[in-house]
């Protein structure tokens, strides 16, 4: 008699939820040792969460022979879309009046010269060099957003005050602000462009934006004006994962911009609500766990049988995104002309590390252009792994 047939009688029912709960228990498990090897070495523990994913697709697509195979499938996308929606309310928490008014033009400046030289030079040389459109342009927008938890936390561990320590902090604080702005209307204007109904396409830009800005409006109003009349505690906290859920399900169901419309919520709480931290502070309480499903997932979507059609784009978009951070951070020291001296000419290549955001867009950007998608998640993941390993080093060279 065999072992399954004695253990027969045992009520053992491998059900998908089963399994869900398990996987889940198992990438959260997983995420405790990320951490404990990144304290321990110094590595980037995003990092470490993606190629644990792409562990997981090692032993799926190759190990097991299933190509096609993701993990927790039907359930990976709520979870990830939820990640995505958490970080963009946040990242609009952060675009505060007082905040962009404390920033001044400097910031501004060189920010604005490093977005556009990285677009253009991410842009132009994937054309240049054969790629198409919807690759070249859906990479160039990906390029503009920055990883600020690795620059912040390298500048920090320096002690460095000087004007380009703070400098770099400011510009971080809204990089990523730009970056979803820049990906929201690259991803319209390039469904108007390559869709052969110029008119219902230009129609269907115009709502993905217009539509989330309507949403964040409609989300953001109320609930800047519903936060601080909730005592602190449990109530807040529903009242934070309820506007997540909203926002999330919300755009999915109306086929807006997430992003933007999330970005545009928190904007609005963060500026009409004198209490507004307590939202934010809330959501920054449970954002961890699903940010460790998110970048696990992310890693665990990628595509190994197309790699090797991968691996020149990742090297190219590499090599033009160091490139145009380099030309812009260049461009925008000689604009700032009475400040010039203090800033080193290099300060651009302190804007290389890419983390959670640059993956949420190529998973949007996959879905939209499913064609491209493997090629184009496949690099994404691949070079963000490089740039959290080299970033921070970077970091280091430009503070001296």
């Amino acid at each position: 008699m065999t072992l399954p047939d004695t253990l027969s009688w045992l009520p053992v029912e491998p059900s998908f939820a089963a399994a869900s709960l398990v996987m889940l228990g198992v990438i959260l498990s997983t995420s405790i040792l990320a951490d404990v090897v990144a304290s321990r070495t110094r590595l980037p523990r995003i990092s470490l969460l993606v190629l644990v994913g792409v562990g997981v697709a090692v032993i799926q697509q190759w190990g097991l022979s299933q190509p096609d195979a993701r993990p927790l499938d039907g359930v990976a996308e709520p979870l990830i879309q939820v990640a995505l929606v958490m970080v963009a309310f946040l990242l609009g928490g952060e675009l505060t009046l007082d905040r962009l008014r404390s920033t001044g033009s400097l910031i501004l400046i060189v920010s604005l010269s490093v977005i556009l030289a990285g677009v253009l030079s991410v842009g132009l040389g994937l054309l240049a060099l054969g790629f198409p459109l919807a690759v070249a342009v859906s990479l160039a927008a990906i390029s503009v957003a920055t990883d600020p938890a690795a620059v912040s936390e390298t500048i920090h561990e320096s002690g460095d005050s000087r004007l380009r320590a703070r400098l770099l902090l400011g510009i971080v604080a809204i990089d990523d602000g730009w970056g979803i702005l820049a990906f929201g209307l690259a991803m319209a204007l390039l469904g108007w462009w390559l869709s052969g109904d110029g008119g219902m396409a230009l129609l269907h830009a115009t709502w993905e934006l217009g539509g989330a800005i309507l949403l964040g409006a409609a989300i953001g109003l109320p609930a800047a004006w519903l936060t601080g009349r909730l005592r602190p505690g449990e109530p807040t906290q529903v009242e934070a994962i309820a506007l997540i859920l909203l926002l999330a399900g919300s755009s999915a169901w109306l086929g807006v911009s997430s992003l933007l419309a999330a970005m545009l919520a928190g904007a609005l709480v963060a500026n009409l609500s004198s209490h507004h931290t307590r939202s934010f502070n809330e959501i920054e309480h449970i954002e961890w766990p699903f940010l460790v499903f998110f970048f696990v997932l992310s890693g665990a979507s990628i595509d190994l049988y197309h790699l090797d059609e991968a691996l020149g784009l990742t090297l190219a978009y590499i090599l033009l995104r160091l490139a145009g951070r380099y030309l812009g951070g260049m461009l925008g020291v000689r604009l700032a002309r009475e400040r010039q001296a203090e800033l080193p000419g290099n300060l651009g290549l302190a804007l290389t590390p890419q983390a959670g955001v640059a993956m949420g867009m190529a998973l949007l950007a996959a879905e939209r252009f499913p064609e491209h998608g493997p090629v184009l998640l496949s690099a994404v993941v691949a070079s963000t792994v490089v740039f959290e390993v080299l970033g921070p080093l970077l970091v280091r060279r430009v503070l001296g």
